[in-house]
């Protein structure tokens, strides 16, 4: 990639100049008339050189051999940028390269850099996924696609909090509503569940178990009404997850930390650190030592574990099972728990910092400015499954992925629901369905010696420069989104780049269509440009594939839209 090569060209040219820690960052220039790749590093080695960044920069780019680095022209700008321009060759090359690889443009081409876990979703089985698993949801999954994509071979799991207090209060809202069924006034207990879909458990559980639900919530009946619900809840859970496109390798139950011993075997492993201690009858961690603000209980006064423990215990799992690298997407609400959880692992020796967290914001959905929050089933806020039916998956998707993952986010059900280019996904969709038709109705089918042949020195407008160095950055920017963890990146990237390709078609071009714009009668202008639109079908699926999108090849309104064009 040209890219590449210059950035080790320069640093080349560096360390003959005697540096060696310096990182050469390359940017395509805001204005494009300045150039494809600029680098503003000249700037940076003013005060380690002694010299002025303008000089550096000059004596920089009488070292370069521009032709072996496939570069036309370089300039010294202002107070000590380098702006680059490509050579037409070697756009042509890489352009070509793009159509060449296909479906594998973009991926590493590294050795496999290990197996890291992403875990994700992980929601309580209690209840209908909401908004914030489904936000969490897309991160995950998008985040695990970047990181396969760069390298990382890959696990998804999903941990089920399927032990505890809240499966208990799970367990008696069941009896509840089953009393209720039944014609009986009793409450909802303090902390229950409420939500239309109790009902429908408690009525399944009549019916299979009618004659032994009885007038009082024995130890037996509450164990059966729990299995039943934590099973009937991961059903839906993992029905609604399957909809939404996103699969697992493997779900993990924190029951099972208890069945296997790991939840005492932990606490043996903690208290041979000698960082154990007890107080007014509970067990404490010295969790202070490794940088949390406060001690935290393991173990409190009647013996029964904290939330923290099985925390713990559950990550040295993940470290035993050859996770050395271990990413947990969560809602901001886990921020407390980070410093605790790193704590305990690191004084069973493991790693500061181990696991890595991404934390999202929560969602909020509005239309016509009024936030929409109610849902009868789920008892709550709008559940996944029913922004889902409203607005499809990939809109969801991608209104989930198109911000930081730290920032608030408003759903627009307005800009969901609307079908033209102003909807961000559709204008990446129908970008990618425009360049299909341009195959479709010229009944082109590319093959290598069409590739190979192609004079893609043809392209030269500023528009068709402009384009191919945006493809050409589909890489770098997978690169830095995977080393983010911010899949909103590949996200700006794609609505970047559809943009270019409507001016790219729409240029010079009074009838605004695109196989007029393509299908000119030059053929070998024809072939350079037919290149072009397959670059940009094979960037777009690309992109839209790591975020879990569909890349449709027809669209019903793909040549209409709102804005006129």
């Amino acid at each position: 990639m040209q890219n590449k090569d210059l950035r080790s060209g320069l640093e080349d040219i560096l360390e003959e100049m005697g540096v060696v820690d310096i990182e050469v960052k390359l940017d395509r220039p805001k204005d494009s008339h300045h150039g494809d790749m600029a680098t503003n590093v000249a700037l940076l080695l003013g005060a380690k050189l002694g010299k002025a960044p303008r000089a550096i920069a000059e004596e920089i780019v009488s070292k370069l051999d521009i032709s072996d680095l496939g570069i036309e022209a370089v300039e010294v700008a202002g107070p000590g940028f380098l702006n680059f321009r490509i050579s037409p060759d070697r756009l042509s090359s890489n352009l070509r390269n793009i159509v060449v690889e296909g479906e594998k443009y973009g991926k590493s081409v590294e050795e496999n850099r290990g197996s890291i876990m992403v875990e994700f979703v992980s929601a309580n089985p209690t209840g209908l996924l909401h908004l914030g698993h489904g936000r969490q949801a897309a991160l995950g999954d998008a985040i695990a696609s970047l990181l396969e994509w760069t390298g990382w071979s890959v696990n998804r799991e999903y941990y089920y909090n399927d032990a505890g207090v809240q499966i208990e209060r799970l367990a008696e809202s069941v009896w509840v509503r089953c009393q209720q069924e039944m014609g009986q006034e009793v409450e909802i207990p303090e902390g229950g569940y409420s939500g239309e879909y109790i009902s429908e458990i408690a009525r399944s559980f009549i019916t299979e178990y009618g004659t032994e639900v009885g007038s009082e919530p024995s130890v037996k009946i509450l164990e059966k009404m729990k299995e039943l619900a934590v099973s009937q809840i991961r059903e839906t859970q993992d029905s609604d997850l399957e909809t939404f496109g996103v699969d697992f390798d493997n779900y993990f139950l924190e029951s099972s930390l208890y069945g296997d011993g790991q939840i005492d075997t932990t606490v043996e492993a903690l208290k041979r650190t000698g960082k154990v201690y007890e107080f007014e009858g509970a067990v404490w961690l010295k969790t202070t030592d490794y940088g949390d603000q406060k001690d935290r209980v393991m173990l409190k006064a009647n013996g029964s574990p904290t939330y923290f423990l099985p925390d713990v215990a559950y990550h040295m799992d993940k470290w035993n099972r050859g996770f050395k690298s271990a990413i947990n997407v969560q809602g901001s609400d886990h921020h407390g728990t980070i410093d605790r959880v790193r704590a305990g692992v690191q004084a069973l020796g493991l790693p500061p910092g181990y696991p890595e967290y991404v934390l999202h914001q929560m969602v909020k959905v509005e239309r016509d400015g009024k936030e929409v929050k109610f849902s009868k089933r789920a008892g709550s806020d709008i559940s996944l499954r029913e922004l889902v039916s409203a607005v499809g998956v990939d809109v969801t998707r991608y209104f989930f992925l198109m911000r930081k993952a730290e920032g608030h986010l408003v759903f627009d059900l307005d800009l969901a629901l609307d079908r033209s280019d102003k909807n961000p996904v559709f204008k990446v969709q129908y970008a990618h369905a425009r360049m299909c038709s341009i195959f479709k109705k010229g009944e082109i089918n590319l093959n290598q010696e069409f590739v190979q042949s192609a004079d893609l020195t043809l392209l030269k407008h500023l528009d068709e420069r402009e384009l191919i160095n945006q493809l050409l950055d589909f890489p770098r920017v997978i690169n830095n989104a995977a080393e983010k963890r911010s899949p909103h990146l590949v996200c700006d990237y794609l609505e970047q780049t559809a943009g270019l390709v409507n001016s790219w078609y729409h240029s010079g071009n009074p009838n605004r269509n695109p196989e007029m714009a393509v299908l000119v009668e030059h053929i070998p202008t024809r072939q350079a440009r037919l290149i072009m639109a397959q670059a940009v079908r094979t960037i777009l699926r690309n992109g839209l594939q790591i975020l879990g999108i569909s890349a449709p090849e027809y669209m019903a309104r793909e040549m209409e839209n709102k804005d006129g064009e």
